[in-house]
């Protein structure tokens, strides 16, 4: 501790250094959530574009099988009704 001729403490009004790095850890961490959520977050946004994608494909994929299972039931049934 410094006092200078006054009497007055230096230091007076300054965290010591152990409360500093104190809180240069804990923004630190709060950067690095920070970080992971930003993470996350792109992730899903990635996912839910992929799937806006791929959603006219699903519809017409599942247009083709639905057609050809129509397709099907009548083969069978004009060969149970014909000759």
């Amino acid at each position: 501790m410094r006092i200078r001729a006054d009497g007055r403490d230096l230091n007076a009004g300054l965290p010591d250094l152990a409360e500093q790095i104190t809180r240069v850890f804990r923004a630190m961490d709060e950067s690095q959530k920070f970080v992971a959520e930003q993470k996350t977050l792109i992730a899903e946004a990635a996912k839910l574009e992929r799937e806006r994608a791929l959603a006219p494909w699903q519809v017409a994929l599942a247009g083709m099988a639905a057609g050809a299972a129509f397709f099907g039931a009548g083969a069978a049934f004009v060969k149970l009704l014909g000759p």
